[in-house]
């Protein structure tokens, strides 16, 4: 099984640990120096970067949240002057001034290689042509993932978003066999493909590179099963350095985290303590090598567990079980938790539910009320309204089981809910409106 850089991802892990350990001394160097927000912080707090001696004084640091990058807005939390910055990314800013994220050559350099890792250790190769349908733009999902790629040697074709039946024709010309999307927008492709008669089987693709928003297992055997694809995971932050975080190997028993660029931890999202590896918590990253954007203990709000055993691929780097929920996407309704992934998963282990859902949360009185739309096949839209009522009812005991709270479910034709070429929204929260 190939592995992009050997030394790195097969290292021995104590002395992964000691490299770990100098990398981010001279990073928490960097960043009081250079970075007024950490050097007011470590100030308060009464520590200096010498107070770090080993891995476990990792806890005696500050946090950093996307509230600290927004308050920074734009270059605040930059760690060298603008004229090294040679790239800069953003976010949508949707709730509030945007994080900005500001690149060097080094920070792209390393970027290229991360991404050229995880894409090496699903099969990727210089002899692969590469269909990158993310959005080239302040987005850093695409260039990330095209830079991997051109490093490799693969052929890139960066479609970006939009236009699926174009996207198609150019997937079966070009003979494409990577597509690179959100995990949703495969499936709207793959549904476009089957109103177009066109047979998936009939092109070239083999695998997909799906990140940028959590699903579940259901939906990699959904994707799979419609595209004949192998399904990959990778995952990124786009405050981090964006795709290239960590990645699956063909044995996707894990995401590889580059452990030698980021330092992960595991904390309960409640009290912000450490938890050991295996149990299940927020992930917190601290970067090693970033020079324009050095983040120390970031807060993901993705909720994740550890595994620092080595993979059978050959790789020895820490593993993170793939994200199907975050912290902060939490609703309670009712006083229960509930989680988005946890419909998606209910609904598609009912037959006759298509993977197109829409959660809608409202207060009627002061009683929360949650409805749940869900597209259901043609066939079984046409049928009888009796199963109809039937598959209704199903669903809405499944749901009722698994999240411990009652919810209503209308069923609706195919194509009725809004379709997303980015990341697709699920939730609609009425009560945050009030």
């Amino acid at each position: 099984m190939a592995i992009w850089n050997q030394e790195y991802e097969t290292m021995e892990r104590d002395d992964l640990r000691q490299l770990q350990l100098e990398r981010l001394q001279a990073t928490l160097n960097r960043c009081y120096k250079s970075v007024a927000f950490y050097r007011k912080k470590f100030d308060e707090m009464g520590i200096s970067p010498d107070d770090i001696q080993c891995l476990d004084d990792l806890g005696k640091l500050p946090f950093t949240v996307k509230d600290d990058l927004r308050k920074a807005y734009p270059y605040g939390m930059f760690a060298v002057p603008l004229r090294e910055i040679v790239r800069i990314h953003s976010s949508s800013g949707t709730t509030g001034h945007p994080t900005v994220v500001g690149y060097t050559r080094n920070d792209l350099a390393h970027w290229s290689e991360l991404c050229a890792r995880f894409m090496t250790a699903v099969g990727i190769t210089r002899d692969d042509v590469i269909q990158i349908a993310f959005g080239y733009g302040l987005f850093t999902g695409a260039f990330g993932l095209h830079q991997g790629a051109e490093l490799i040697g693969a052929s890139v074709i960066p479609t970006s978003v939009g236009n699926t039946k174009r996207q198609i024709l150019i997937m079966r010309d070009y003979k494409t066999s990577a597509l690179v999307c959100t995990p949703s927008y495969s499936l709207t492709i793959a549904e476009t493909m089957e109103d177009s008669g066109v047979d998936p089987k009939s092109t070239n693709l083999k695998v997909g590179l799906f990140g940028s928003e959590p699903w579940s297992e259901k939906m990699r055997e959904e994707i799979e099963s419609r595209l004949y694809i192998k399904a990959t995971d990778n995952y990124g932050l786009s405050e981090i350095i964006g795709p290239g975080v960590s990645g699956e190997c063909l044995e996707r028993s894990g995401l590889h985290i580059s452990e030698d660029h980021f330092l992960a931890e595991i904390i309960d999202p409640e009290t912000g303590a450490a938890r050991p590896p295996g149990e299940e918590g927020e992930l917190v990253i601290t970067t090693l090598t970033k020079e324009g954007l050095p983040l120390l203990r970031y807060r993901t709000r993705d909720i994740t567990r550890l595994d620092c055993e080595p993979c059978k691929c050959g790789r020895t780097t820490a593993r993170m079980e793939r994200v199907r929920r975050r912290s902060d996407d939490m609703l309670i309704v009712r006083g229960v938790n509930v989680y988005p992934q946890q419909v998606e998963h209910t609904l598609l282990s009912v037959e006759g539910a298509m993977p197109h859902y829409l959660i809608i949360v409202d207060r009627v009185g002061s009683m929360d009320q949650m409805e749940v739309w869900v597209e259901v096949s043609e066939v079984i839209f046409q049928d009888e309204m009796s199963k109809l009522n039937a598959l209704q009812r199903k669903i809405e005991s499944e749901l009722a089981s698994s999240l411990g709270i009652s919810a209503k479910v209308k069923l609706v034709e195919p194509r009725t809910l809004e379709r997303s070429e980015g990341k697709v929204k699920r939730v609609i929260d009425k009560r945050k409106s009030e």
